[in-house]
């Protein structure tokens, strides 16, 4: 049948072409008729950082007040000046120090040689501990500098620093006595160390402690002396 010879309008046969489509594809006008869906906006927050969070812990925080602090100063001790031992020495007078009168015989009968390595002990001293003390071991515990002394001022500053040590109740001191060209004080000490009571050993520094200039002294301890003892 033509299209000419239908007895239906031209609305009515487009109609029915719609309704006859529809009938074939059911699901098509549905999906051109809905609309896109519109995709969710995600919005993701920042994390403050740790300089952010600091900040705000410290809101109302005073900060303290440091005016009442008392400052802690350190005093360094320092090294006894053997011309200063020699005064007191003097002041305190031969009668109060052991062994105040040392002779000058020995050293002016024994002259030592500036590089001359000194070395002393007491028979009854132990090797172990006499080797411990040539090899700078031993802790001292002061240090005398006889450098620009006369001779009787370094005798009184070598008496002084023994009766220090024997007071502290220690028995390794330093004395340095330098190794000039003519070595007088180092002759004067090698001789008086000698002849003093308490003086168990001495023998020439390490290098590190200075060598042939200076001397490592081993002394009694106080218990043993008649001053402690008193």
């Amino acid at each position: 049948m033509s299209s000419h010879d239908s007895s239906f309008s031209n609305a009515q046969q487009d109609l029915l072409k719609a309704f006859k489509k529809q009938i074939t594809h059911p699901h098509s006008s549905k999906l051109a008729a809905q609309p896109e869906p519109q995709k969710a906006q995600v919005t993701v927050e920042e994390e403050p950082d740790d300089a952010d969070l600091f900040k705000k812990a410290l809101v109302g925080v005073k900060a303290i007040d440091n005016g009442n602090i008392a400052k802690i100063e350190r005093n360094p001790r320092k090294k006894p000046d053997a011309k200063i031992l020699a005064k007191r020495a003097s002041a305190i007078g031969p009668a109060e120090l052991d062994h105040a009168e040392l002779s000058d015989t020995q050293a002016m009968l024994n002259p030592v040689a500036s590089q001359a390595a000194l070395s002393y002990r007491i028979a009854t001293l132990q090797h172990k501990v006499f080797e411990d003390l040539k090899a700078g071991n031993l802790r001292w515990y002061e240090a005398v500098d006889l450098h620009g002394c006369t001779v009787e001022d370094a005798r009184s500053a070598v008496l002084q620093i023994i009766q220090m040590a024997k007071d502290e109740n220690q028995n390794v001191l330093k004395i340095v006595h330098g190794k000039g060209p003519d070595a007088v004080l180092k002759t004067y000490v090698n001789g008086w160390l000698r002849q003093h009571r308490d003086v168990l050993a001495f023998v020439s520094a390490p290098e590190n402690q200075g060598g042939t200039g200076a001397v490592l002294v081993l002394l009694k301890r106080a218990e043993k002396n008649p001053k402690f003892n008193q």
